[in-house]
């Protein structure tokens, strides 16, 4: 049977925090529930049932890795190929008997040394890359909201970092906090 790792991000348009891949692995019978459970591409999933999904997908076993790509790194690499590099070693935290990564996009891992596809919007078409978007939106959610604590003045637990009205009157009034994209910033704070 061929395995397919399933590979997506969170994250690479906010001002603030990482940008988050996940990959995944599903069997056939994990899919086959995940998909019964109503699993998409997270963007189409409310916060509760990616949770719940999330939930499901731990207490069935399902095979995940994570890279979260700092603030930091975005700024220093450009957002794209610090979510390569994410992406790359969320793959490589795997199984090495992957026959076929399938990445959500048009890009594929440079230095990945296993046999890819680049798939637009894969991760509405294929049941892992599915799973990898939940994984990689819960995570970068649960990030943010543990990072709202830490700077509770600019409401990441409401926006987790996303360019909304309210972040960036935070933005302007304090200025960047050491999880803001400095790149991302410029032109709020110009």
């Amino acid at each position: 049977m061929m395995c397919l790792a399933g590979v997506d991000e969170a994250g690479r348009g906010p001002l603030a925090g990482p940008v988050m891949a996940a990959a995944v692995i599903l069997t056939p019978e994990q899919r086959r529930i995940l998909v019964h459970m109503g699993l998409d591409d997270s963007k189409r999933l409310s916060p509760g049932k990616r949770g719940h999904l999330f939930d499901a997908m731990k207490n069935l076993g399902v095979c995940w890795k994570a890279q979260a790509a700092s603030a930091v790194r975005i700024d220093s690499v450009n957002i794209l190929q610090a979510t390569l590099w994410a992406m790359k070693a969320s793959v490589e935290g795997l199984s090495p008997e992957i026959d076929l990564v399938v990445v959500d996009g048009n890009r594929l891992i440079p230095g990945l040394r296993l046999r890819q596809k680049a798939i637009p919007k894969a991760d509405s078409l294929v049941p892992a890359v599915a799973a990898a978007s939940v994984v990689a939106k819960v995570l970068r959610d649960r990030v943010m909201e543990t990072l709202a604590c830490r700077f509770p003045q600019y409401g990441f637990e409401i926006h987790k970092g996303y360019p909304t009205a309210a972040h960036r009157e935070a933005l302007k009034r304090l200025g960047p906090c050491e999880i803001h994209r400095i790149s991302f910033c410029r032109k709020i704070l110009s």
